[in-house]
Formats: C-alpha cells, structure tokens, sequence
C-alpha cells in the first residue's frame, strides 16, 4: 500500500522525516510495516504493507469500540 502525503504547505516536516526513521527501525508481526519511501516533486510516498480492510483512520471514523474492545486492541 502506498500513502501519499503532500509536502506543500507542510508545517514540520522533520516530524515526517522522524516518523519515517521510526518506521525502518522498529518492525513488528503486529503492525503494518514500512518498506521504502519516494519523493515525487511534492509528494512524499510511503510504501507499506498491505492491510487488507483499508486503512485505519476508516476504520476507526466509521466504527464504535466499547472500551472493552479499545483495551484488547491495544493489549495485542
């Protein structure tokens, strides 16, 4: 999967630059993990591993957790 984020108009871009090198540091069985990274003209591609059901912030904009379900999620 890719994210694409827009440079332009971008506030801090050293947090993006940080958050990258987060990424390629820590892997992990239990999150989508980063795999490369592109800079075409302004836009920044972040290749990922797929995800199959879309991507997150989806999920969480179109479903309610109880706080049972938040706690398991983040116990896993």
């Amino acid at each position: 999967a890719i994210k694409k984020i827009n440079l332009q108009g971008l506030g801090r871009k050293e947090l993006t630059v940080n958050e990258i090198v987060i990424m390629k540091t820590y892997r992990s069985s239990s999150a989508v993990n980063y795999l490369d990274s592109y800079l075409l003209g302004e836009e920044l591609w972040l290749v990922m591993e797929y995800m199959d059901g879309g991507a997150l912030s989806d999920v969480i904009h179109k479903t309610c957790l109880s706080e049972d379900h938040i706690a398991a999620i983040s116990r896993e």
